[in-house]
């Protein structure tokens, strides 16, 4: 120690002759326990400052991030921002059904609660695969408490935002739905014609591989009389901006028959819907930016009784491995009102509020193998 001491001293001697400017204190005790004296920092201490640094960036950047979802949450939810219904259901063996509404919701406009498009996602925990159930919105309901004067099935959100509010047009409509198709309608949720052209807007448009070529009209004079009048989509891949997403997903009026069913509207539909997952991304960081996007345009025009978390659960199946369309001439028929409106009936009932044969029919449809998907490298995004 004494050597130690003395090979010190002579250091610090040399740097004062070279320096006369050093603080002599530097020279007075040894450096280690001088205040304000250079400290050399461990790199085991370097690691430690460093992942506490990391920890509390990310704890509070999740702290922030989970206080946006549970505002999000609270905005179009009626289930609490930490429940899910849907976790362990989707673990089990019984399917989930999902019905999803979209109507107008815009001021001045036609119908304004009258549900435009009807789909039920069918989700199978068993084979892990999702079927989606176009419902025609001209189908007839009779016998339901909640439309004692009967009529077409998308009369039925208008009249519960009529008694209740939004909340009670999504609870009156899945109550319907299931008595109509022999399914348990677990959950429900509600976009407006705004809320989906703000999404797609959010994301920065979707890319649409659309079957065929067609123009189209929101006019029915202009329809019977062949103008054209509000655009038109070409066949292959096109690449759509909320507006043009939103003309696309709910045009009736076409120059292309195949296109001018509840049928075909269902398919654009979800073609629009499985554009928009795939524009959001597969999860992880690059998934947050548009995901928040979205969620940020959303409230306002989209309303659900599921959570934030379980939404985050259903968005993978906005993709459906299979698809069911209730056909005419298959399982319903043509035919009118009392007061003269074209219905869709079902084929086999034996009075107007008998479903029976529909529920059979759904039953056996949802009862078949889905085909294993093939892929190929040339197959596009949102089709």
């Amino acid at each position: 120690m004494t050597r130690t001491r003395r090979i010190r001293e002579a250091k610090r001697a040399e740097r004062l002759a070279r320096d006369p400017s050093l603080d002599p204190r530097w020279f007075s005790q040894p450096t280690d326990d001088i205040a304000g004296a250079p400290r050399s920092v461990s790199p085991k201490r370097l690691l430690l400052t460093v992942s506490l640094i990391i920890v509390a960036g990310l704890s509070v950047g999740g702290y922030l991030l989970w206080q946006r979802v549970a505002a999000f949450n609270d905005a179009v939810s009626t289930s609490g921002s930490l429940s899910s219904s849907l976790l362990l259901a989707l673990e089990g063996d019984e399917r989930v059904n999902v019905a999803i509404f979209g109507y107008a919701g815009e001021p001045g406009h036609g119908g304004t609660y009258l549900a435009d498009s009807i789909n039920i996602l069918s989700l199978d925990p068993a084979t892990d695969t999702t079927t989606l159930i176009a419902i025609p919105r001209d189908l007839w309901v009779e016998g339901s408490p909640r439309m004692p004067a009967n009529g077409k099935i998308n009369e039925v959100f208008a009249l519960g935002y009529a008694a209740g509010g939004i909340n009670e047009a999504g609870i009156a409509s899945a109550e319907v739905l299931s008595q109509v198709t022999g399914l348990q309608i677990d959950h429900w949720i509600a976009l407006d014609f705004a809320g989906l052209r703000a999404a797609v807007d959010a994301v920065g448009g979707v890319t649409i591989d659309n079957p065929r070529a067609f123009a189209y009209t929101f006019n029915e004079t202009s329809y019977h009389a062949g103008r054209w009048d509000a655009g038109e989509f070409a066949a292959g891949v096109i690449e759509l901006d909320g507006a043009h997403a939103l003309d696309y997903a709910r045009t009736r009026y076409t120059s292309v028959s195949e296109e001018s069913s509840d049928f075909a509207r269902s398919a654009r539909q979800q073609r629009v819907l499985s554009a928009l997952r795939t524009k959001m991304g597969g999860g992880g960081a690059a998934s947050l930016g548009p995901a928040l996007a979205v969620m940020d345009a959303l409230p306002g025009h989209f309303n659900t009784d599921v959570s934030a978390i379980d939404l985050l659960l259903l968005s993978g199946s906005l993709s459906p491995d299979a698809r069911i369309s209730l056909e005419q001439g298959v399982i319903l028929e043509a035919s009118s009102s009392d007061t003269g409106q074209y219905v869709l009936v079902v084929i086999g009932r034996s009075s107007g509020s008998d479903y029976a044969p529909l529920h059979a029919y759904l039953t056996a449809k949802l009862a078949e193998p889905i085909p294993t998907p093939i892929p190929t490298p040339t197959a596009s995004a949102g089709t």
